[in-house]
C-alpha cells in the first residue's frame, strides 16, 4: 500500500485526513492519500505564487536544465510508476510503460521549448518607435489530470507551463493520486525550488470544494484540464467568473473512416488498437467505425477475426491484450449502450460477460445514429459499427457528434484522405493511421465539446504565456496638445 501526502512549498505535508483509493482488480487498498481541505489547497497555491518570481526570473538554459533533471528522476522511477499505475488504476504494464516513455518526452520537449518562447519587432507607424510582441508568464497554472492516461496526462499538465516560466498547482486524481504523487516528487527532487510545483490530493467528496478554491484563487491566472465534458463545462463557468482563461481537453467519439479503395488490413490493424488500446479509455479513443458498404462486410469479416485474438485477463500477468477497466460503473454503463444497440437492431460481432472489472472487447455492427452507442462516449471496451451510403454519407456520419477531438481516414488515394480529413470537424485527424495517436511536440486538443486550447510544442506556449505590447521611444515626441 502506498502512503501519499500532499506537497507544498517543497515539503510533504500530512492533511488531516486521509481516503483509500482501492486496487480495481484486487479489492486491496492501493493507496492511502492525504484528503486536503480548501485551506490546504490555498497553501498551495499561496507556494506557487511565492517561488513564481523567482523561478520566472531565470533564464531559459536554468530552466532547461532544471526540466531535463526532472525527467532524468522520472527515468530512474520507471518501476515505481509502472507499479503505482498498475495497483491504482488496473493498467497493464505495457500501457502504463507507454505513459512513462511518453511523459519523459514531454518533460524533454518542454525542456527544448525554453529558448522557442520568442516575440517579435513590429513595424510601427509611429516614427522613433520600437513595438515588440512579448511573452511573459501567466503566473499560477493549475492543472487537473485524470486516471486513464495519468503519467502522460499529469507531466502534460505541468511541463510547458513550467518551461513558460510560470508555477504549478497540480490537482491529482482521486484514481491515482500515488502515480500522481510520484510526478511531483521527481519535480521537487530535480531542484526546481520550493513551491514550484505543488501537489493537492483529495477525497472525491471534496473535489468540487477543493477545485473550485483553487479556481477561485487570486493566484491561479489559468487552468488546464484533461477529464470528461460535464465536468469541464463547470470548470469553465466557474474560471469564466472570474475571466480566467481555461484549456480544455474533454470528451471524444472518435470515428474511423473505412473507404471503398481503403487497405482493409491496415485499417482493421489501426481499428483494433485504437478502439482497444488500455480497454478503450482514452479519449482518442476509436469509439465509431464507419465503413462504405462496399466494403463493409469484408472489414466486419477480417475486424471480427483480428478482435477474437485479443483476450482479456489479469493484467499483473501480462499475458492479454486487455486488462481491467477502473470500475464497475464501466462495466455497467458499456452493458447498457450494448443491450440498448442489440434491442434495437444492431448485431454483435464480438463480446461476452465480464468477470468483475475484466470485460472483454465488445463490437457492435450495424450501429445507427438513434443508438446510445453511437452518440454516449462509452470510455470502455466497445466499438460500433455503422454502415454508410458512400463518401459524402460516411462524412455526415463522422460529423453528427457533439464532440470533435481525434479521427482517421483510410484511403489508397493520399489526395482524396486529405479532402476528407479537412471535412471532418475534428481538432486531430490522420489518414491511414489509428485515432490514437500522441507525440509531445504536437498540437493536442478538440473542438466542439471536446474543448479548446492546444497542448503541446508552441501551441502550448500560446496556451502558457500572455502577449504583450512594449514600445520604447527614441525620438522626442510630438503631441497634438
Amino acid at each position: 500500500m502506498f502512503k501519499t501526502d500532499l506537497l507544498i512549498g517543497g515539503k510533504a505535508i500530512e492533511a488531516a485526513d486521509r481516503f483509500d483509493r482501492i486496487n480495481p482488480l484486487t479489492g486491496d487498498v492501493a493507496t492511502r492519500a492525504a484528503a486536503a481541505t480548501v485551506d490546504d489547497a490555498a497553501a498551495a497555491a499561496d507556494a506557487a505564487a511565492a517561488a513564481l518570481p523567482g523561478w520566472a526570473a531565470l533564464g531559459p538554459g536554468a530552466r532547461r536544465a532544471a526540466l531535463t533533471r526532472a525527467a532524468d528522476a522520472m527515468v530512474a522511477r520507471q518501476a515505481d510508476f509502472i507499479a503505482a499505475m498498475q495497483a491504482e488504476t488496473g493498467a497493464t504494464a505495457a500501457w502504463a510503460g507507454f505513459n512513462h516513455m511518453l511523459a519523459v518526452n514531454m518533460v524533454r520537449e518542454a525542456a527544448a521549448m525554453t529558448t522557442q518562447i520568442g516575440g517579435e519587432v513590429i513595424p510601427s507607424d509611429k516614427p522613433g518607435c520600437i513595438a515588440m510582441a512579448v511573452r511573459e508568464p501567466v503566473g499560477v497554472v493549475l492543472g487537473i489530470a485524470p486516471w486513464n492516461a495519468p503519467i502522460i496526462l499529469g507531466v502534460r499538465a505541468i511541463a510547458m507551463p513550467l518551461a513558460c516560466g510560470n508555477t504549478v498547482v497540480l490537482k491529482a486524481s482521486e484514481q491515482c493520486p500515488e502515480t500522481h504523487a510520484l510526478i511531483v516528487r521527481c519535480f521537487v527532487d530535480a531542484g526546481l525550488g520550493d513551491g514550484v510545483v505543488n501537489l493537492v490530493t483529495n477525497a472525491p467528496q471534496d473535489a468540487g470544494e477543493v477545485v473550485g478554491a483553487l479556481i477561485d484563487h487570486p493566484a491561479v491566472r489559468r487552468i488546464n484540464f484533461t477529464g470528461s465534458t460535464a465536468v469541464g463545462r463547470i470548470i469553465a463557468k466557474r474560471a469564466a467568473e472570474h475571466l480566467k482563461l481555461c484549456l480544455l481537453e474533454l470528451g471524444g467519439k472518435a470515428p474511423l473512416l473505412v473507404l471503398d479503395d481503403a487497405d482493409l488490413d491496415e485499417a482493421v490493424k489501426a481499428a483494433a488498437f485504437g478502439a482497444f488500446m488500455n480497454q478503450g479509455q482514452i479519449c482518442m479513443s476509436t469509439e465509431r467505425i464507419i465503413v462504405v458498404d462496399a466494403v463493409a462486410d469484408a472489414f466486419v469479416e477480417k475486424f471480427a477475426a483480428k478482435v477474437a485474438t485479443l483476450g482479456v485477463g489479469d493484467p499483473r500477468e501480462g499475458k492479454a491484450a486487455l486488462g481491467a477497466v477502473i470500475d464497475r460503473k464501466t462495466v455497467d454503463h458499456v452493458d447498457t449502450l450494448v443491450n440498448d444497440a442489440l434491442n434495437a437492431g444492431g448485431v454483435l460481432v464480438s463480446g461476452g460477460a465480464s468477470e468483475g472489472v475484466l470485460m472483454p472487447a465488445h463490437v457492435v455492427d450495424r450501429v445507427t445514429p438513434d443508438m446510445r452507442l453511437f452518440r454516449e462516449e462509452s470510455f470502455g471496451p466497445v466499438v460500433a459499427v455503422i454502415r454508410a451510403r458512400d463518401e459524402a454519407d460516411a462524412i455526415a456520419l463522422a460529423n453528427d457528434t457533439e464532440y470533435g477531438l481525434s479521427a482517421s481516414v483510410f484511403t489508397r488515394d493520399i489526395a482524396r484522405g486529405l479532402k476528407v480529413a479537412k471535412a471532418i470537424k475534428s481538432g486531430i485527424c490522420h489518414v491511414n493511421g489509428p485515432t490514437v495517436h500522441d507525440e509531445a511536440q504536437m498540437p493536442f486538443g478538440g473542438v466542439k465539446a471536446s474543448g479548446y486550447g492546444r497542448f503541446g510544442g508552441k501551441a502550448g506556449i500560446d496556451a502558457f504565456t500572455e502577449l504583450r505590447w512594449i514600445t520604447v521611444e527614441t525620438e522626442p515626441g510630438h503631441y497634438p496638445i
